[in-house]
């Protein structure tokens, strides 16, 4: 659950019942958004890429939970198709196609306090959408996230995760 303020640092301190009180805690700090510019930005754009999505499905009635059941998906590790779910593991990716929208997406999760290498799936002959890296948070402000239209593309086979990072490739 996203609070108002969320998207500059702002806190209630634990507190989600503060719409009753006219003090510091409900009050918006307008300040934060100076002092978290980076944060800020990254929710920006990460509602700009929310606003371009094709909204038929919404017309049509259909639930996300449809969507992401009807997607086609794979689990994959540092290689592709090999999942580690042990108790050890500390990383994860999850490659989906969402027909009804025309979008394949692989995220990369790791948890891990090294970088690892990912296998990266191989994009369709003629398929003409190379995977684009929308946003890496072991990268530093503003490479972690990118506008999605100027996302740059990745001709590797594989994809440095950096330590405790989360990657997002996707091609539309």
């Amino acid at each position: 659950m996203i609070l108002t303020g969320d998207e500059a640092g702002r806190s209630q301190f634990g507190n989600n019942n503060a719409y009753c009180q006219d003090n510091e805690i409900s009050w918006f700090d307008w300040t934060l958004l100076t002092k978290h510019f980076e944060l800020h930005r990254f929710v920006r754009l990460l509602i700009a890429r929310r606003l371009l999505r094709d909204v038929e499905h919404e017309r049509e009635r259909v639930s996300l939970n449809q969507l992401i059941r009807e997607a086609a998906k794979a689990w994959h590790g540092v290689k592709l198709g090999q999942p580690d779910w042990s108790d050890q593991s500390h990383s994860i990716a999850l490659t989906a196609e969402i027909r009804r929208q025309g979008l394949t997406f692989h995220l990369i999760m790791n948890a891990y306090w090294e970088a690892l290498d990912f296998e990266l799936p191989v994009r369709g002959e003629g398929s003409g959408n190379p995977w684009r890296r929308w946003i890496d948070t072991s990268l530093d402000a503003p490479g972690d996230v990118v506008e999605w239209q100027t996302a740059p593309s990745i001709s590797a086979n594989s994809y440095p995760a950096g330590p405790r990072s989360v990657e997002s490739r996707a091609n539309a």
